[in-house]
């Protein structure tokens, strides 16, 4: 799964690096909720800017642990000897 073995500095990045991915996924996830709450209070639209930034959190959440995935190398693709 990584590309290097996970020994030494080096293997402990890499492993700090795949666990920053769901702490990252859930932060926009909380980050785009308390923004809507805001909103919703600012506004008094409840539920409906809540909901609309949650969707706003989860796909940014989405498109950072992709961000991630390649930039980390773990999805190269796939030779199929063609």
């Amino acid at each position: 799964m990584f590309k290097k073995p996970l020994d030494g500095l080096g293997g402990m990045r890499s492993l700090l690096a795949a666990s920053s991915i769901g702490l990252v996924f859930v932060a926009s996830i909380v980050i785009g909720t308390l923004i809507g709450v805001w909103l919703d209070g600012k506004f008094d639209t409840k539920p409906y800017l809540t909901l609309f930034f949650i969707f706003i959190g989860i796909a940014a959440g989405v498109k950072n642990v992709i961000y991630y995935i390649k930039k980390s190398g773990a999805c190269e693709k796939i030779d199929d000897g063609r």
